[in-house]
């Protein structure tokens, strides 16, 4: 549509000063005026020593043999030099593997099942139960209290509490204790993959007492929502203290 406009104007200011004038661009006017032809692109000629069918499978054949298979291709190269063969070179073998889709990792890989997300269902309460500990400020920076909190996910009823000076597995198996004896034995208590939640006294536990235990998968921090959105709604409530003068002042 431009190039019209460029060639009118160029039979008074030339060219240049036309493009300059236009805003074209002296190359893109000339290609359009003349572009090039397009040429037929002939297939690539097979070199003198490109190996035949029959050799391409034979090295298929070899680096995919049980004594390769978990070698990587400078390894197989390597050592059928040092015996004497000489198949191709490493190049070669790439594109051998890759035109029959066997490049990449050769070794064994190991693989592992998808983590099922764990499907918190109660009917009534006292069925199932969540416990989590969060963080609470102290009077100074860097001093915490950990606020360990089990709730019923029927009735959201706080089942069991305390807050401690530090994150134990025995705090936290004394407080499932004495909340199953006042409360009955649950059918599930869920937590996440915390040190005490996966420590060996609380695990031992719930297993003498024939609880099924339920965990978060590991790296996903919301498949524990009933004490997290619990957690919020203390600490997001208006009355809920920036920080704690002591241990009993938190208690």
């Amino acid at each position: 549509m431009i190039n019209p406009l460029v060639d009118v104007l160029a039979v008074h200011t030339g060219v240049k000063t036309a493009c300059a004038l236009l805003g074209r661009a002296r190359g893109s006017h000339y290609r359009a005026k003349a572009p090039r032809p397009v040429r037929d692109s002939a297939p690539r000629p097979a070199p003198p020593n490109a190996l035949t069918d029959a050799e391409r499978a034979q090295v298929l054949t070899v680096l995919t043999s049980d004594r390769f298979a978990d070698k990587s291709v400078a390894q197989a190269w390597a050592t059928l030099l040092d015996e004497g063969t000489y198949l191709c070179s490493r190049s070669t073998m790439h594109r051998i593997l890759r035109a029959n889709d066997a490049a990449g990792e050769r070794r064994a890989q190991a693989t592992h099942p998808p983590r099922v997300k764990p499907e918190l269902v109660a009917t009534r309460p006292g069925q199932v139960w969540s416990w989590d500990i969060t963080k609470l400020r102290g009077p100074q920076r860097g001093v915490y209290y950990d606020l360990y909190v089990v709730i019923d996910i029927f009735s959201r009823y706080v089942v069991a509490w305390t807050v401690a000076a530090r994150e134990d597995a025995e705090i936290a198996k004394a407080m499932l204790e004495e909340a199953m004896g006042v409360h009955g034995i649950p059918d599930v208590v869920h937590a996440d993959r915390g040190t005490s939640m996966t420590s060996k006294p609380v695990a031992q536990l719930l297993v003498d007492l024939s609880v099924t235990r339920s965990h978060s998968r590991p790296h996903v921090s919301n498949d524990n929502p009933y004490s997290e959105a619990a957690f919020k709604t203390l600490k997001y409530a208006p009355a809920f203290p920036g920080e704690f003068g002591s241990l009993a002042d938190a208690r």
